[in-house]
């Protein structure tokens, strides 16, 4: 079975991390909502409390085959506040495992090196915040091991790009059918 993480810092987008949690849990993607704080529980930038399902300290690395950032502000420089976090996403992009993130967070990637010589995109305001990548208008970027999304709006395109990454198109586009996405199945 495949298996995810996904990092709920202070202020992260909560639509963003739900959206990507339900969609993985419907493809049977065993997914873990990861708190980088002491804490289980961890507010949103909506002022949204979720209970993550582990803390950072316990998470399951070892047997994790992707890191997923959600954005959000203060959320996305909480994150990259994270230094146990930080070595962990640079561990999985020199394995060739897969990197996500959405949002602002693609800047968490950036200022780590994980974009250089990559097509990425994030929230247009922080297009400027990746250095060393090419920036690409587009809903979902996939670039080897780094899939992007630009926002809250584009989740549902970048959850199940990750689904196609992790478990093939056929799998994706199943999810996607089952929710009635673009109602166009």
């Amino acid at each position: 079975m495949a298996k995810a993480l996904i990092f709920l810092a202070p202020g992260y987008e909560e639509v963003e991390m739900l959206t990507v949690v339900d969609m993985l849990r419907r493809a049977g993607i065993q997914i873990d909502m990861v708190s980088v704080t002491g804490q289980r529980e961890v507010t949103s930038s909506h002022n949204v409390t979720v209970t993550a399902d582990t803390l950072l300290s316990e998470a399951d690395f070892d047997n994790a085959d992707s890191l997923i950032l959600p954005g959000g502000v203060p959320g996305t420089p909480n994150l990259q506040a994270c230094v146990p976090l930080c070595r962990q996403l640079e561990n999985f992009a020199a394995q060739g495992k897969l990197v996500a993130a959405v949002c602002a967070a693609p800047s968490v990637l950036a200022a780590l090196g994980i974009l250089n010589g990559k097509k990425a995109t994030c929230y247009p305001d922080y297009a400027d915040k990746l250095p060393g990548a090419e920036y690409v208008k587009q809903p979902v970027v996939t670039d080897g091991n780094v899939i992007t999304s630009r926002g809250m709006g584009t989740c549902i395109e970048f959850a199940g790009a990750i689904i196609e990454k992790l478990l093939g198109k056929d799998a994706a586009d199943e999810v996607k059918r089952k929710i009635i996405y673009n109602d166009v199945y």
